[in-house]
């Protein structure tokens, strides 16, 4: 898909043409450490996650999507979030400009040995003093903010 640009509550991005439901998983291991990918399509760490597909149900799209990025199977635990700002787009180099669309998932390891792919340059865990230090999206950061928060209730917007 190549390079993409995000755009939030920019009065001059692009008007969204497509909308395609997607994931993101928070994923912890036995220290607490979550799971990040640097991203090849925006240069920037983020969670793991892709676009829904026909056919699956989302979460088979969370465990799909964490294992094509990362190398790793996860298990999915509950929602922590739904993300529909619709100011926030991302421009597309082939044209399309999607309306964000995000479930955020805690997802929980249960096997698998990281590798990168096409979408991830890079695989690692991070504590949380080092995430604070990545270059991350402010939207993939509330997101991860709201996952790790503890609460009793999925953040909805």
């Amino acid at each position: 898909m190549g390079r993409r640009i995000d755009y939030i509550d920019d009065p001059n991005a692009p008007r969204a043409n497509n909308v395609v439901p997607s994931v993101v998983a928070i994923v912890q291991d036995p220290e607490g450490r979550v799971l990040l990918i640097h991203k090849t399509d925006n240069d920037l760490w983020a969670l793991p996650g892709g676009g829904h597909e026909i056919g699956e149900s989302i979460a088979d799209t969370v465990v799909r999507e964490v294992k094509e990025e990362t190398g790793y199977d996860v298990e999915v635990l509950s929602i922590t979030g739904t993300y529909t700002n619709p100011a926030h787009v991302m421009a597309y180099e082939d044209g399309e400009v999607r309306q964000q669309f995000s479930i955020a998932f805690s997802a929980r390891l249960v096997g698998g040995t990281a590798r990168t792919s096409d979408e991830s340059k890079r695989v690692e865990w991070f504590s949380s003093d080092e995430i604070a230090t990545l270059p991350m999206h402010p939207s993939m950061r509330m997101r991860l903010e709201h996952g790790l928060e503890g609460s009793s209730h999925p953040y909805v917007g």
